[in-house]
C-alpha cells in the first residue's frame, strides 16, 4: 500500500513539473489571491457572499488571464464544493447532463453541493445553457461560469438574471510584479531553486508589457529563466525583451474590444484630446481594424460633434475617406492620424445634431403641421384656383436676403448655434434673421 501511495506521489510531482508556471503558481486559498479587490476586497461583494455562506450561481466577465478558473477553484474549496470543470467549446450538452446528473447524485448521497465551472460560457448554444436552468434554480449546482464576452450580450438572459456578474479588470503593474517576485521566491512550484538575478528594470518591463495578462508574464519570465543559462541567472531587460512574444491586441470584431475602443476614439475627439485619439486609434489599427469603419465612424463624428463650429471638419473626414480607399494601408494610417488630430483640436458643437433630434420628436409626438399655402408647389396647372403658392416672397428680391415670411406656421426654434469656432458667427448672423423671420404674421 505505501508502495502505490509513493507510485501515485511520483505521479502526482511530475504531472506538475510539466505544467507551465502559470499553472503551478495557481492559488489554492483566497488570501493568496492577487487583485479584483472592486470585488474582493475587505467588505466587497464576493467576499461577504462566501463569508455569508451565501454564493449563488456567478459569471466571471473578463479578459485572459486576470483569474477567472483560478478564482473558481478558490470558490470551490472555500465553500466546501465538489468541483468540476467544463469547456463550452469541447462539451455538447451530453456531457453536460453526464455532470449534473452526478451533481444531484452527489447531493443526494453525500450532501456535498457541486460547483460546476464552465469556460468560455457564451460559446455553449442556447440548447446548452437552458439544460442548466432547471439545476441552477434547484441549487444542484453552483454554476461559475467564465467568459471573455460581455454575458449580457453573449450569456442566455435567463442564466444572466439568476447568476451575480463580476467583471475582472486586467491586473494592474503592481499586481503583475507582486506574483512574479512570488514565483521567483517559491521553491516548491516556482523558481527559487535557479538562483535568479533579476533587475528591477526587468521587472517592471514584464509587469507592463503583459497587459494585465498575469499567464503572459509569468510564461515570458519562466522562458527567460530556463533559456538563461546556468546558475546564478542575470535576468535583464535584453533577456525579458527577448523572452516576450509581440503582444497580439485582442480586437474580435463582434466582441466588446471592438466597440469598447471604437467608443474611446469618438469620445477622445470629441473630448479634444488628440493624443488619446491617436492611441485608440492606433490601438484599432494594431488590431485589424477595417478601415471603412473607422472613416465612417469620423464621418458622423465630423457632424454629430462638430458641425458648423468648424464647417470644413465634415469634408475633411469625407476627403480622408477617399484617400483611405485610394491609398490603403500602410500608408492611409498617416491619413487617418491626420484626420484625427484636425477633427480633435477643431471646435466642438452638437447644435446640429440637437436641433434634427428636437425636430423629429416634435414630428413623432405633435399633429403634423400643414405646410403654408404660400410655400406649396406652384408649378403645375390648377395650383393657382387651390391657391398655392400666392403670397409667397423670393427671398433674393430683398437687398438682405432675408424677407419677412412664415416658413412654418408655428414659431419654433430647433437650432441653437454654440459660442464657440464659425458657430458663433453663424449665431450672431441667426440672430438678426430670426427677428427680420419673426416680424411676418403667422399665416
Amino acid at each position: 500500500m505505501a508502495s502505490r501511495s509513493l507510485f501515485e506521489q511520483t505521479e502526482q510531482d511530475n504531472l506538475q513539473r510539466a505544467q507551465p508556471l502559470a499553472a503551478r503558481m495557481r492559488p489554492s486559498r483566497l488570501d493568496e489571491f492577487v487583485g479584483q479587490l472592486h470585488f474582493l476586497g475587505e467588505g466587497k461583494l464576493l467576499r461577504r457572499l462566501i463569508r455569508a455562506d451565501r454564493l449563488g450561481s456567478v459569471v466571471f466577465y473578463g479578459p485572459p488571464g486576470t483569474g477567472k478558473t483560478t478564482l473558481a477553484r478558490i470558490l470551490a474549496t472555500e465553500t466546501r464544493c465538489r468541483f468540476q470543470q467544463l469547456s463550452a467549446v469541447t462539451s455538447g450538452v451530453k456531457e453536460l447532463r453526464e455532470v449534473l446528473r452526478e451533481a444531484r447524485d452527489e447531493l443526494a448521497a453525500e450532501g456535498r453541493k457541486t460547483l460546476l465551472f464552465i469556460d468560455e460560457i457564451h460559446r455553449f448554444n442556447k440548447a446548452q445553457q437552458d439544460a442548466l436552468l432547471p439545476d441552477v434554480e434547484e441549487g444542484v449546482v453552483t454554476l461559475v461560469g467564465a467568459t471573455t464576452a460581455n454575458p449580457f450580450f453573449a450569456v442566455n438572459s435567463a442564466l444572466v438574471s439568476r447568476s451575480q456578474i463580476f467583471q475582472l479588470e486586467p491586473l494592474p503593474p503592481a499586481d503583475v510584479k507582486t506574483l512574479l517576485q512570488r514565483a521567483l521566491r517559491d521553491v516548491p512550484r516556482g523558481l527559487g531553486r535557479f538562483d535568479v538575478r533579476i533587475t528591477e528594470e526587468a521587472l517592471d518591463y514584464l509587469s507592463e508589457v503583459c497587459d494585465g495578462d498575469a499567464r503572459r508574464a509569468l510564461a515570458a519570465l519562466e522562458i527567460g529563466v530556463l533559456s538563461g543559462g546556468r546558475p546564478p541567472i542575470a535576468f535583464d531587460r535584453q533577456l525579458a525583451e527577448e523572452s516576450v512574444q509581440r503582444k497580439a491586441v485582442q480586437f474580435d470584431a463582434d466582441g466588446d474590444a471592438h466597440y469598447d475602443t471604437a467608443s474611446a476614439l469618438i469620445k477622445s475627439i470629441r473630448g479634444s484630446d488628440p493624443d488619446a485619439a491617436l492611441y485608440w486609434l492606433a490601438r484599432m489599427l494594431e488590431g485589424g481594424e477595417d478601415i471603412r469603419f473607422i472613416c465612417r465612424r469620423l464621418i458622423i463624428l465630423a457632424s454629430e460633434d462638430i458641425g458648423n463650429a468648424d464647417p470644413q471638419a465634415l469634408p475633411l473626414a469625407v476627403a480622408a475617406m477617399q484617400a483611405c480607399e485610394f491609398v490603403g494601408l500602410p500608408e492611409c494610417q498617416l491619413t487617418l492620424s491626420q484626420a484625427v488630430t484636425y477633427l480633435a483640436c477643431a471646435p466642438k458643437s452638437n447644435a446640429a445634431t440637437v436641433a434634427i433630434a428636437e425636430a423629429r420628436r416634435d414630428i413623432r409626438e405633435h399633429r403634423l403641421l400643414p405646410v403654408p399655402r404660400q410655400l406649396r408647389d406652384s408649378h403645375y396647372g390648377g395650383a393657382r384656383k387651390l391657391g398655392h403658392g400666392q403670397g409667397y416672397q423670393y427671398a433674393h428680391q430683398d437687398p438682405s436676403g432675408v424677407v419677412a415670411q412664415d416658413y412654418l406656421g408655428v414659431e419654433r426654434e430647433y437650432y441653437r448655434p454654440v459660442e464657440r469656432g464659425f458657430e458663433a458667427e453663424l449665431a450672431k448672423r441667426l440672430q438678426q434673421i430670426r427677428q427680420q423671420l419673426k416680424s411676418a404674421a403667422p399665416l
